[in-house]
Formats: structure tokens, C-alpha cells, sequence
């Protein structure tokens, strides 16, 4: 079953993989630039419609690769952005029994429990039922997904690294490391005990804000396989007629979205990865409800931290620091052209800010760092690639909204009212004490060399008088540009390099000087 299953995917995906892996290779070259966007958009749009057909890890795939960055164009990521995880539901009779066997008789537990879904998932569905008098969301799991699970992660192991190899060898390097990542979050998906746990902290650590609302979960009903959950109804995010009917302020709303998606992240570590419309909606009071916590990610402090001085730097404008906050984050690969980066990403921040400053959206920052993927020896971390999806996803919301949003005063406000703005600075000043601490290890390790040279010198005056004054005048003013030079490099290797040939220079001139 497994080899059939595999021929008739590999069949499905042969002729996506052959466009994908010609659009990369266009992408690259013109660095994004002067490609055919409505061509990429179509196939990235058969990518869509292909893992629809494939079945629900397929669509979890598609999911997944909406957030890589190193591996799809531009394009590719937002149309695949829009893959929501929408599944028709299976008869009520199927799922009865997982119900009743993980929480007892549904007639017996349940005042009420509607047998007509009001939502399907790849991996589960949602029922609304009354429970002590309160409406709840009875979330179950599908009957026979982990096996189905279990059969198609064994055909993806098997087809998509080969794929991926084909549409660029250096992906073989990356490929294995995401597809385990992905099998492991499909499986923590797959247990709603785990997806309850990341709702409370979440939950916790958004208590604190009146611009959001998170339901309870019920213990005594939730299991592995069923998660039930307070019902708190709403207007869904992107429905513009209806939240124009009630009267709610869109470009404070679109402002919301991204004050708590970016507050979990920055401020949190760990953040709901899944924001498309269908997991928020809006209370009549404009108050955003967040639904569906089974793709989260997290990040540890360092990490965090790390983000903050990336942002920080980006809001000042600061190509040095950004550099050095990417290369702390492991986005850069090895032997890494630091000047060419920063060049690279200097003329990117003017183009950003440009003439019109506060028009810099995060869909500006993420074709920053997609474009500059392609360009430069980037690489993607595993524990940065959900919030590059979850910043793409709410990139799109804002679209839809077409409102006056400008991302840089939002991101500015969340650093200040977080008071992040402290923490990255004293991030700042740790890093660069280690940088200055290298560079004095390194300084010393060359002082012996330095006092042999003094010594040498010292000896050849001895040996000849004449302009022996000059020489180590020479020799001290040689020694202090050359010394103050090493600490130069390590953070403009250009300016050290040009420091310590004039130091050289300098010697050559007062020997010359010496025998006249």
C-alpha cells in the first residue's frame, strides 16, 4: 500500500516540482527582480491545489512550507500562506465513539452536542454542544488519522528530499533537518492534551492585555483525542461588512493583530504560529479572539533576545548591528562576506525608509530577508522559520484591511511599552564586551610578536646611532596604529585592514627618513 501510495504522489508532484525548480532558479538570478510574478503565482498556486488533493498531511506540508523562506520564492510563500486547513467533515457516527470512549456518553455528559460540524480539519473537527448550561467547542480528532499520518510522513520522507535535491543540490543539506521538524509538530498536533497545555501558558501570558480574549479549556472533557473548550463567538478578521456594520475601527484592529502576535514573540517566546482568519475573530467590542493552538512556536531567551536586537536595529537603521544580531541568530552561513552583507543590507533599509519613511510594512522586512536569502549565504534556523510564517500570515490580514498601517511605529511602540528597548541595548553592550574581549585575546596573542619587533628594532639602533630617535618615534606611532587597528577589524575588517597597512606605511617612511 505504502509503494502505491508513494507512485501515485510522486505522479501528482512531478510536474509542480519541475516548475518550482525552474522559478527558483529564475528567482535567484534576477534576485527577485523583473520575474514573471503572475507565472510564479499560478504555480505556486498548483503547489496549493496539489496538496489539497493529496490529503491532510499533504496540506500540513503546504503549511509547513509556507514558512521557508531559503527553499520558495516570494510568491510561492504568500499564495501558499493562504492554505488553510479546511477538510470536509466525516459523519457524526465516526466520531461518536472516540467521544464516548475518551469522555463517556455524550447523552449523559452533554445537554446538547450538535451532530452537524462546525468546522473540519485535516487531523480533526469541531462541534458546538451545551454543557451545564454553557455553549463549549467539542474538538475531536478524525477517526484513523494516525495511521493515515503515519503512512504519508513515510511517502514524504521518501519523495520530497530526492524533490528537493532535484530543484537545488544545496538543499539536501536542510532538507532532512525540516522534514524531521515537520514530523514532529504533525504529531504534536495530533495530541490535543499538548495543544491544551500551549493555549493555558499562552492564555497566561496574555492576561495582562484588554485587546484580547483566549477560552477556557474544560480538564474534565479534554483528552488526547478531545479537546473541549469555552465558545466565545465572533466576526471573522477578514469579514469587512460585517465588522463595518458594527461599527469597529479596522486600522485599530489591523494594529492589534500585530501588537499581540508580535508581543507573544518578542516578549513571550512562545506564539501562536497559525494566525490565518479562520483562528481569529473579533467581539463586537473589537476585542480579538484567538482560536486553535495546535501550531505554536517557541523560542528559547537567547533566541529572543537576539530577535529584539535584530528588530532594534532595523528601527535604527543600523546595518552593523543587524548584521551582527543575524549572524548571533545563525542566519549566516560560515566565512560570511561581512561587508557585502551590510552593503547588501544598507541599500535595502534606504530603499525601506526612502523617501517616505513610515511606509515600511513587515512584508518590506520579510522581502528583505527573502530576497536576501537568494542573494547572500543565508540560511534559515529551525526556530525562526514558524515566525516567519506567522509574520507573513498577518502581512496578508493587513492587506485585506487596506488601511493606513505603518509596521515601524507599531514595532516601535511594542519595544517601548514591553520596555524591550532596555533589554536589547544591555544584549548590545554583552555583545560587544565579547567581541572586544576576543579582540584582545586575539591582540594578545600577537603582543610577543609586537615586543620582538620593538626588540629588533631596539637592537638595530644600537648598532647604528644615527636617526635612532627617529626611527623609534617611528616604531612607537607604527606600533599604536597597528595595535589600535586589531580592535578596528573585528568590526570594520575593511577599516582595520587599511589600519594595519598604514602602520606598515608608516615604518616604511621613517626608515626611508632614518637613512637621509
Amino acid at each position: 500500500m505504502v509503494l502505491v501510495r508513494t507512485i501515485h504522489v510522486f505522479i501528482k508532484l512531478v510536474p509542480v516540482i519541475l516548475a518550482l525548480r525552474k522559478d527558483r532558479i529564475l528567482w535567484i538570478s534576477q534576485e527577485g527582480k523583473n520575474v514573471d510574478e503572475k507565472r510564479f503565482r499560478r504555480n505556486a498556486q498548483r503547489i496549493l491545489n496539489t496538496c489539497i488533493s493529496l490529503g491532510p498531511v499533504f496540506i500540513k506540508f503546504g503549511q509547513w512550507l509556507s514558512s521557508r523562506a531559503d527553499i520558495l520564492p516570494q510568491p510561492y510563500l504568500e499564495e501558499l500562506s493562504k492554505l488553510q486547513d479546511n477538510v470536509p467533515a466525516v459523519s457524526f457516527e465516526k466520531i461518536r465513539p472516540i467521544i464516548e470512549e475518551d469522555i463517556g456518553n455524550i447523552e449523559e455528559k452533554f445537554d446538547n452536542l450538535d451532530q452537524n460540524s462546525l468546522s473540519g480539519a485535516s487531523l480533526g473537527q469541531v462541534h458546538l454542544a451545551t454543557k451545564n448550561g454553557q455553549q463549549v467547542i467539542v474538538k475531536v480528532k478524525r477517526p484513523g488519522i494516525e495511521k493515515q499520518v503515519e503512512k504519508d510522513l513515510k511517502v514524504l520522507m521518501k519523495i520530497i528530499p530526492f524533490a528537493m535535491r532535484f530543484v537545488d543540490p544545496n538543499l539536501r543539506f536542510s532538507i532532512i533537518p525540516i522534514m524531521k521538524q515537520f514530523a514532529e509538530s504533525i504529531h504534536e498536533e495530533m495530541d490535543y492534551s499538548k495543544e491544551s497545555e500551549n493555549l493555558k501558558k499562552i492564555k497566561k501570558n496574555m492576561e495582562p492585555y484588554d485587546n484580547i480574549v483566549i477560552p477556557d479549556v474544560h480538564d474534565d472533557y479534554s483528552t488526547k483525542n478531545v479537546l473541549t473548550m469555552e465558545y466565545i463567538p465572533g466576526i471573522k478578521v477578514t469579514n469587512i461588512q460585517e465588522l463595518d456594520k458594527k461599527g469597529i475601527d479596522r486600522q485599530k484592529l489591523v494594529i492589534d493583530v500585530h501588537k499581540v502576535f508580535f508581543t507573544m514573540l518578542l516578549r513571550h517566546s512562545i506564539f501562536h504560529a497559525d494566525p490565518h482568519p479562520g483562528n481569529i475573530s473579533v467581539k463586537d467590542d473589537g476585542t480579538l479572539i484567538l482560536y486553535d493552538f495546535g501550531m505554536i512556536g517557541r523560542l528559547n531567551n537567547e533566541t529572543r533576545l537576539r530577535l529584539v536586537r535584530l528588530y532594534l536595529a532595523l528601527v535604527e537603521k543600523n546595518p552593523s548591528r543587524t548584521v551582527n544580531a543575524m549572524d548571533d541568530l545563525g542566519m549566516l552561513t560560515p566565512n560570511f562576506n561581512r561587508e557585502v552583507i551590510e552593503q547588501g543590507i544598507n541599500m535595502s533599509i534606504k530603499s525601506m525608509y526612502g523617501k517616505k519613511p513610515d511606509e515600511m510594512e513587515v512584508e518590506a522586512l520579510m522581502n528583505l530577508a527573502n530576497k536576501t536569502m537568494s542573494k547572500f549565504p543565508f540560511k534559515l534556523p529551525k526556530h525562526l522559520a514558524l515566525y516567519l510564517r506567522m509574520s507573513t500570515i498577518i502581512e496578508g490580514i493587513y492587506h485585506t484591511h487596506k488601511v493606513d498601517f505603518k509596521f515601524i511605529k507599531v514595532l516601535r511602540q511594542i519595544l517601548e511599552e514591553e520596555n524591550l528597548i532596555k533589554d536589547a541595548y544591555i544584549e548590545e553592550i554583552k555583545h560587544s564586551f565579547k567581541r572586544f574581549a576576543k579582540t584582545l585575546d586575539d591582540t594578545l596573542t600577537i603582543a610577543p610578536e609586537i615586543k620582538k619587533f620593538m626588540d629588533e628594532n631596539r637592537m638595530l639602533q644600537q648598532k647604528n646611532k644615527h636617526g635612532s630617535n627617529i626611527l623609534l618615534s617611528g616604531s612607537i606611532l607604527s606600533g599604536a596604529v597597528f595595535f589600535g587597528s586589531t580592535f578596528l577589524f573585528q568590526s570594520n575588517e575593511t577599516i582595520g585592514v587599511i589600519g594595519m597597512i598604514a602602520s606598515a606605511a608608516i615604518m616604511g617612511v621613517f626608515a626611508v627618513y632614518r637613512k637621509r
